[in-house]
């Protein structure tokens, strides 16, 4: 887990005026609620948030987030939701839920891949199913990806969730069988070119047995 200094600033107004002003200033509207606390009403600089976004992306992030005027430590919080414009340009709101360190919490990973598998290398077709997993445990036994090693996948393998492991701190709420990567057959027209390049060589070979027998 990697805990991402954010500035924010507190906010009187809501309402779509009151984000139009903020934007104007290159901010955004923000929430920050939890279980245990009131929700704060915060703004964030939308340049300073775009460059965590670009750097990190959007899944499981962890904030410091250092609020203006506040004089405590500032606020562990996690990445709950993100609303963009329609051309996804600009940021509109981001939820944060404030979180305790030491309640488990349920965070978005990301799957990766590591070598490339015998089954790819004959043909095969790696199809990662789930991009994302979720996973529960306490912030700071969040992973920050899933790494899944294909290397072994021939054809028709696949893993599923009982295949991965995480340790026992960490658990994933997904049914035991969930299908996560695939190696696939190869495609019908990639099957029909080979039976073609099969075909020509056979034609090959027999031309010059066909030129023989004529000759006799």
């Amino acid at each position: 887990m990697e805990l991402i200094e954010l500035n924010a600033k507190t906010r009187e107004t809501s309402g779509k005026g009151a984000a139009r002003k903020l934007r104007k200033n290159n901010a955004f509207p923000a929430i920050v609620y939890g279980a245990e606390t009131e929700p704060v009403m915060i703004s964030v600089d939308n340049s300073e948030f775009d460059r965590v976004i670009r750097e990190n992306g959007s899944t499981g992030l962890f904030f410091n987030l250092k609020i203006e005027g506040d004089s405590g430590k500032g606020k562990i919080a996690m990445l709950k939701d993100v609303q963009m414009d329609t051309f996804g340009l600009n940021y509109l709101h981001i939820d944060l839920h404030e979180i305790n360190m030491d309640t488990k919490v349920t965070v978005s990973v990301p799957v990766e891949t590591v070598g490339v598998s015998v089954g790819v290398k004959e043909g095969g077709l790696l199809q990662v199913i789930r991009r994302e997993l979720d996973v529960i445990c306490k912030p700071a036994d969040t992973p920050d990806n899933i790494r899944i090693d294909i290397t072994a996948l021939e054809v028709g393998d696949a893993v599923h969730v009982e295949d991965i492991d995480l340790g026992e701190a960490i658990e994933i709420p997904h049914e035991v069988n969930f299908t996560v990567i695939t190696i696939g057959a190869p495609t019908v027209e990639e099957a029909v070119e080979e039976e073609d390049e099969f075909m020509e060589e056979g034609e090959i070979e027999a031309a010059p047995a066909a030129e023989e027998a004529s000759a006799e």
